[in-house]
């Protein structure tokens, strides 16, 4: 089984998601029960993060092949950084239900930790490229 294929099927099934979420932010902002400014910026942050790292997954996906990874390990790797992406954006979701958007909360500890494994995914990489 080749991990980076469908690890980047994943991701376009995420890219897919993204399209439904521009559609749902349309329909809050233009709707009756809308969101508030907050909501919204974070909303926008939330869905923009996760296009743009899913994106990055495909191009990263691209590159794994060519690190001498082991089979598993090239999973683990196109893994942490597709989860990297879920949580980083997914935290943005989550602190948008915040009621106190100003102060940290779950969602803003759940980005931070995204951030960590897409950093760590990267560098794995870097290392994979450089010494193969």
């Amino acid at each position: 089984m080749e991990p980076t294929r469908w690890l980047a099927v994943g991701a376009i099934g995420g890219i897919l998601s993204v399209e439904y979420g521009g559609w749902a932010l349309l329909t809050f902002i233009t709707g009756r029960e809308g969101l508030t400014g907050a909501q919204q910026r974070f909303f926008r942050a939330g869905h923009a993060h996760a296009g743009v790292l899913l994106v990055l997954a495909l191009v990263y996906l691209r590159y794994l092949d060519e690190t001498g990874f082991s089979e598993p390990l090239r999973w683990v790797a196109g893994g942490v950084l597709l989860i990297g992406a879920l949580l980083q954006s997914g935290g943005f979701f989550l602190h948008m239900l915040a009621s106190e958007t100003a102060a940290p909360s779950r969602g803003t500890k759940l980005t931070r930790s995204g951030a960590l494994l897409i950093g760590a995914a990267l560098a794995a990489l870097a290392v994979g490229l450089a010494t193969a």
